[in-house]
């Protein structure tokens, strides 16, 4: 894009799509892909995360 266009504005439907990967997740991470000044793609990643084994015993030491 050249210093004096103005960027075209994507589709809102993407954005709902954020909303509602960002809204499932409890830990991870949505990822938005821009090519051309344009979201094409957008990936999300879930992470399980498990409690150690000093929370599950109630020792924080």
């Amino acid at each position: 894009m050249k210093a004096n266009e103005t960027p075209i504005e994507p589709p809102a439907d993407w954005v709902e799509v954020v909303r509602k990967k960002v809204e499932e997740l409890r830990f991870g991470s949505v990822q938005v892909i821009v090519h051309d000044g344009r979201v094409t793609q957008v990936d999300s990643l879930e992470k399980t995360r498990f409690p150690s084994s000093k929370e599950e015993n109630g020792s924080g030491s």
